[in-house]
Order: structure tokens, then sequence, then C-alpha cells
């Protein structure tokens, strides 16, 4: 007889939006112990499995912060129930987190006010909007008042199935879900949610024993980071765009570089401080998911992107949102783990803007096999292969733009753009290996260079932080022959030293922010996000064992310029005592976003 054996929830806090699939182990007729399910569709003996989702409604409902999921809230915003700015963004667990929250918050107001319900009532309620920067002043028709509740007030839910009550228990509840699969909703929140399963006779229609059942604790909203702004700093007046609005001008695009942190490293002992639900992948993908869609980018380069996470997801939802894919697995010479769990990095391109030209895969692996075989003695190769293979990869892609700035210069002159994307992931203590597969890459697109005259971009998250030499070697096109770097060469890659550069006039996309002249409110307020020693982001990686910047979006400075950059974060941003990952920020990293302008070419 089919029978249930146990049941257990991925995680202990359900969140809205975030998909709920309970792990359910069966019992099979002929005693084989499975988790595959046993669906209506595909009886096993004449039986299948039945599953009901129920909303319990035995006590009124209870508020839940918006800035703290896991506080019962006790103070509302006025303003936004004025500006009609989604409930449960208005609740608040003291007057001291909402005075903490004020900076963020307020920002809700000035969205609202400047572009009410612009992405539609049902986005905004469960996730927010990001990016929306408003008009950067405090909207007067939006105050922060406050009023304190006793009473919750009432979300009025339509069952969409009859309601019951339990007898044993009292409860009052009604069925919201008919699938193993359940996603709360909005009115689900402050209310917990029992899933139930049980076998079905097929042919009777009757449940074959009593049912299993499990709950949940009470639905919490899922949190909103606080929103990035699109600075402009290329023009006579420093400004801001709004992102939910913004699209790009006439021979500009949009370059997005993001370390997503792969599941396989997102583990509680790594991130011990992170809530575990908010570790969980089905919350950090859908999280990750509405950032990236929200920066509107017209290409996305992003690493530690796992192949199944690839494959299952990010490509087919972002194809939804007109982007093609474009995908380099890391090599497996090292990784002895699950295949499917393997990372790499992955190019995205909105089919409007580009077309697919070229793609170069850059192994660094076979590089290595070449290097020892040409220059290390056949007994230390073994050891040498050891130091040098780390099974990273690079991804390179040739685009075709399909909008144009060339003017009546250059008539039917097809616009080529070169986008790399890397994840230098080699521990720190091997530098000579860091800076020779950097070294590497930039050669092979000085290759690409003399074969094309094409403007040049190269993103990712190379592990080196300023002042370093692969830093150096990708900022100023050479590394110092007396950079303490080089004094960790134990295979003689790295020699002669003078033999450490490239042409490329490569310029880091976010020094435009400290290379701005100027006064203002937001231009200093970006000031203090860089370090002025090197003209870098203060962190592009924050978490509480490390906070320096390891991200870079580079461009060759003599076919393209920097017209707008989206805002860096500060500890305020982040909520105060926080690192990343957090159940409002789902990477260890932050997103780097710069728009670029082609620059006229000059007819020879």
């Amino acid at each position: 007889m089919l029978s249930v054996v146990r049941v257990h929830l991925p995680s202990e806090i359900p969140i809205v939006g975030c998909e709920i699939t309970p792990y359910v182990l069966l019992r099979r007729p002929d005693g084989a112990v499975s988790t595959d399910d046993v669906p209506e569709t595909a009886p096993t003996d004449g039986q299948f499995m039945r599953y009901r989702w129920y909303r319990i409604q035995s006590d009124r409902k209870v508020p839940i912060c918006s800035v703290h999921p896991m506080e019962q809230a006790t103070i509302q915003c006025l303003g936004c129930l004025k500006s009609k700015i989604p409930v449960a963004k208005s609740y608040h667990c003291s007057a001291k987190c909402f005075s903490d929250a004020w900076q963020h918050h307020k920002v809700l107001h000035e969205r609202a006010s400047s572009a009410l319900n612009e992405n539609g009532a049902e986005e905004d309620e469960l996730f927010g909007r990001f990016g929306s920067g408003g008009s950067g002043v405090l909207s007067t028709a939006g105050s922060g008042s406050l009023s304190n509740f006793g009473q919750s007030p009432s979300n009025g839910p339509v069952p969409l199935y009859p309601s019951g009550t339990d007898k044993n228990s009292g409860e009052t509840w009604f069925e919201v879900g008919r699938s193993r699969t359940y996603t709360p909703l909005a009115d689900d929140i402050g209310h917990a949610l029992k899933f139930e399963c049980v076998a079905v006779d097929a042919e009777k229609r009757t449940p074959m024993g009593p049912p299993t059942s499990i709950m949940t604790s009470r639905v919490i909203p899922a949190p909103t980071p606080t929103p990035r702004r699109l600075i402009q700093v290329n023009g006579d007046v420093l400004g801001h765009l709004d992102l939910d609005s913004q699209t790009s001008s006439l021979g500009t695009f949009t370059v997005l570089s993001y370390n997503i942190l792969a599941d396989a490293y997102a583990t509680s002992d790594a991130y011990s401080y992170c809530p575990t639900w908010a570790l969980s992948w089905t919350y950090r993908r859908q999280n990750l998911l509405r950032e990236i869609i929200g920066y509107h980018a017209d290409i996305i380069c992003l690493q530690e992107v796992q192949f199944n996470h690839f494959e299952d997801y990010f490509a087919p939802e972002l194809d939804k949102h007109g982007y093609q894919a474009l995908y380099k697995k890391r090599t497996t010479e090292v990784y002895s783990g699950n295949p499917m769990a393997i990372d790499g990095c992955a190019t995205f391109f909105r089919r409007d803007k580009f077309s697919h030209v070229k793609k170069y895969e850059v192994e660094f692996n076979k590089a290595a096999q070449s290097l020892t075989d040409a220059i290390i003695p056949a007994a230390q190769k073994r050891v040498a292969l050891s130091r040098l293979i780390k099974d990273n990869i690079a991804l390179i892609a040739v685009l075709e733009a399909k909008f144009g700035n060339q003017g009546a210069e250059n008539p039917g002159k097809r616009q080529l753009l070169c986008v790399a994307n890397t994840h230098i992931n080699v521990h720190q203590d091997l530098k000579d290996v860091k800076l020779w597969e950097v070294h590497t890459l930039l050669k092979g697109l000085e290759k690409i260079a003399v074969s094309a005259d094409i403007p040049m971009l190269v993103c990712g998250d190379f592990n080196s932080t300023p002042g370093s030499s692969p830093h150096g070697l990708l900022a100023v096109g050479k590394v110092d022959q007396l950079h303490p770097d080089l004094a960790i060469d134990p295979l003689g890659i790295l020699r002669p030293p003078s033999k450490l550069n490239h042409q490329l006039p490569l310029v880091s996309a976010y020094s435009s922010f400290a290379r701005m002249v100027g006064v203002g409110y937001d231009l200093e307020h970006q000031r203090r996000r860089m370090d002025p020693a090197t003209n870098e982001p203060l962190f592009t990686n924050c978490t509480r064992d490390f906070t320096g910047t390891v991200d870079y979006i580079f461009y060759t400075a003599d076919s393209l310029t920097v017209e707008s950059l989206l805002e860096l974060l500060d500890e305020e941003s982040l909520r105060k005592d926080t690192a990343l990952p957090s159940p409002e920020w789902s990477s260890d990293h932050i997103a780097l976003l710069a728009e670029f302008r082609c620059k006229p070419r000059i007819r020879r």
C-alpha cells in the first residue's frame, strides 16, 4: 500500500512569493522508499498522492515588521497608507526601527508620488520595485507620520476553495492550494499554513488512511533592499535616472556584472549570520532574478551560476524578458562534486539591442597545460599543474549592436562589441596563479583587438583588491617590477616581469565617480563610498570575514565613454550590523552596472 513515511519543510519560515515544496518520503506498494511523487495522472497499483494547503485562520492576523520580518509590528506609517503604498511595507516593530530605516523608507514615498502602480499592484505588493530613484527630494505629501494600532487590519482574502473547520483542534481554515508546491501570497502574511498529504484509492477516490500534515510558522513578506539609482557621470550636471523607466538612449547601452553566489557555496557554515530561510535557493533565486530584471541592463554578466540553475531557471526566465543567453561552465579537473552543480559564467544580452556574432571560451586549465609543456621540466610538471589548474574559465562574446551612433561619417558601418566575463577563483596565497590567469585573458583579448577595431568590456569577479598586481595589470597595463606579489613565483611563470603588460586602454568604469568634478549631495555621497587612494569602490564584497573590492567593469577608453553608474552601497544601505548575504541582498557581492556610449569612429 502507498503510504507516507515522513514529511518536512525545506525552510522553517515561509516567505511571500517564495515557492514551498515539502520533502515527502513515500513507501510504495512494493516496499521501496522514494521521494518521487505519485500523481493522479500516473498512479501506482491503483493509488496516488493527494495534496492540500490550508491557511490557518484560528487567530487574528499578526502584522509583520517590514524591516525585521521575524518581529511583530507595533506601529504603522500613515504616509504609506495615504500614498497607497502596499500595506505590508508600512509596518515597523518599533519607533527606532522606523527611524533607522527612514532613509530607505522615504524612497517608497518618493516612488509612489512619482509613479503610482507603474509596475502593477501585484508586483509591488509581493516584492517592491528595484532601482527607482524618484526625484531625489523628500516628498512632503508622504510624511513619516506613525500610528500605533491595537487591532490588525483585515486582508479580506477570498478563499480559492471552500473553507472548513478542523473538529479536533477547532482551527478555522480554508483551502488555498491543491498541489505539492505552494507559493505564499500577500494575503497569507501573518498566518500559518498547513500542508496535508494522503494516499488515495484511484478507483474509489477515497483516502486510504488518515492524512499526514505539517504546519509552517507565520508567513512573512519578502524583504526589499534599498533601491539603487543610476547616477549620471558624463554631463554638465550630476543627476540620476529612474531605473524603472530607464531605457538606454540612442547609441548607449548598459552592462551589469554580478557574482550571484552559487548555491553550493551558500552554506550556513560559511554564512552563519544569515537566516537559513534567506540562504535557501528557492528564496535566493527569486530575489536575485527580481533584482537583475529590475536593473533593465542590455548586457548581463553573471558569475557563480550553477549549470543546473542556468539551464532550469535563469536562461528560461530571462528569455521571457527578451534576453539571449551564453554560458561557459568551469572545467572539472579539480572539481569532484555533482556535475550539475558546478558553476560558471553566464552572459545575457537583449535581442532587441544586440545580435550574437561569435563566442570564445577560455579554459585556463588548457593554458596551464601548454605553459608547463613549454617551460616546466618533465619531472616537475605534476607539481606545477597541481598549482596552476584551478578550473577557472572566461566567456568572451562578440556582439553586434542593433542601434547606431556613427552618423553620416560612417553609414552602414557595423558596431561590434567584445564582452569578456570571468571569475578568477584562486586562493589568495596563489598570487602568481591569479596574476598569470589575468595576464592570459588579457593577451587573448589583445589578439581579438588586433583582428578587429572593436570596443571591449572586461567584467567579473577577479578576487583581486585594488593595489594588487592583477588589478594593476588591468588598470595600468603593466605590473611594477618591484611589486611584492612578484616575490611569489615558484614556477617562474611570471619571468621576466617586463612581459607582464598589455596594450588595451582599459579603465575601471567606477573610477569615473572619483574623477568627476563639481559639488552636490549625490556626488559627495558617492565619493564617500570610494577609496581615494585607488579610485575604486570601498567594497563590492561584504562578509563578516572580508570587506573589499574584487569585482570590476573595465572598458577600452579609446572607444567607449561612461555615461552613468549604478550607485554604490554603503553600510547604511546594508542596514546596521549586517553582512552579505542577507534577507534583502541574496549574494555576498553587490551588482555593478554602467551605461556606456560608443565614441564616434574616425575615418582613416
